[in-house]
């Protein structure tokens, strides 16, 4: 891939957040209406994102956090183990002790970040109910192999696609696997809304568990079957989803476009190789994330990220520090083995710009910047 240098350097947007003037009405809409609650808008977002994600049922509510605790509750149990990816964001594992459970902290694939199967095998033990899997980056898991050894064990799965709306495996929507499936509609994601969650399954019986959960366990006005929360979302984000879920497929092949810019550029730049793709996978592309090999590249990360800043390009951590590396976690490590892959991450990886209005100008600052910093450093 050829693009002619900068003209002159203009520095490229990280991400693109804004609202689209459809979403401002959107929301315009409700705000008119004094429908502020979970209403219509709500329920048609849930019945377009199980129609696009291949879902049986899709219930709404508060954040993508909130969408964790209301899958584990029901599948899980206090004391439950539960296996969970030593690389991954901090909800992932927090919800899990919240609800009681013991996470077991599962090592990373050196290729992709995704949770490693095979190491996630040798770490069960009899008592061990389940798997919460994330599709790290937009990218989903090996979803086969991990459905493989749910069944051998008997065990729950659950999967954390806060980054991975409108993600494929072997050609379905990634709702159609597992258990149970989680999303965040956090400002900075794919379909943000600002804040926002859903969680997805194809069981009646436990979207019913669920859908119970989100509202005080309520089943009728004033008649509470159990005991539950308030983590219900409210029409105006709803209507701001259903508004920007009409976009989102075109948004998403223009990241995919965008992603093989980045491969073009990076095949002929020494040290910086992307996280590879899972065999059967189409990776939504929430972030775009690099490893830098320090073998290659004789400069610290920081620096590197500071030289690439001076260009016009910025990057960010995702993540700087492995969960296994939290405090928040250290009681529940003892007796576990080491996440080498993992911590090595940490320490490696970046993530460059990466939205769906990256332009030619865009990617010859980023082709520019990329060349001259490592053509600095590399040996």
């Amino acid at each position: 891939m050829t693009i002619a240098a900068p003209a002159a350097i203009k520095p490229v947007p990280f991400m693109q957040t804004g609202l689209a003037e459809n979403d401002i009405q959107a929301a315009i809409a409700v705000l008119r209406s004094g429908m502020l609650r979970a209403a219509s808008q709500c329920a048609a977002l849930e019945l377009k994102f199980s129609e696009m994600s291949g879902a049986k049922h899709s219930m709404t509510c508060a954040n993508g956090t909130c969408a964790l605790q209301l899958a584990y509750e029901p599948l899980f149990q206090p004391g439950d183990e539960v296996l969970v990816p030593a690389w991954s964001y901090i909800a992932t594992a927090s919800m899990l002790v919240a609800r009681g459970c013991k996470p077991i902290f599962v090592d990373a694939l050196p290729t992709t970040g995704q949770i490693d199967l095979q190491d996630a095998a040798k770490r069960i033990t009899p008592r061990t109910r389940g798997i919460a899997a994330t599709h790290m980056y937009g990218c989903p898991v090996d979803i086969d192999a991990t459905q493989a050894l749910a069944t051998k064990h008997g065990l729950k799965v659950v999967y954390d696609a806060a980054q991975a709306h409108l993600a494929t495996y072997k050609g379905k929507g990634i709702g159609e696997f597992g258990d149970a499936v989680t999303y965040s509609f956090y400002a900075t994601k794919n379909l943000g809304t600002g804040e926002g969650g859903l969680i997805s399954c194809n069981n009646d019986t436990l979207a019913r568990d669920i859908q119970l959960l989100r509202s005080h366990g309520e089943t009728e006005k004033y008649l509470h079957e159990r005991v539950g929360y308030n983590y219900r979302m409210n029409d105006i984000t709803g209507a701001i989803g259903l508004s920007r879920l009409a976009r989102l497929p075109e948004e998403t092949a223009q990241r995919q476009a965008a992603a093989r810019k980045y491969e073009a550029i990076l095949a002929t730049v020494p040290g910086l190789t992307p996280l590879a793709i899972t065999p059967g996978a189409t990776s939504a592309y929430h972030l775009f994330t690099v490893r830098m090999d320090p073998a290659v590249l004789k400069v610290s990360r920081d620096q590197l990220m500071k030289d690439l800043g001076a260009l016009g390009v910025p990057s960010a951590l995702h993540y700087p520090r492995s969960l296994v590396q939290q405090p928040a976690f250290k009681a529940f490590l003892p007796g576990q083995s080491p996440w080498p892959i993992a911590e090595r991450l940490s320490q490696t990886v970046l993530s460059l710009p990466m939205h769906h209005a990256l332009t030619d100008e865009h990617f010859a600052t980023i082709q520019h910047a990329l060349k001259t910093v490592t053509s600095k450093y590399a040996v």
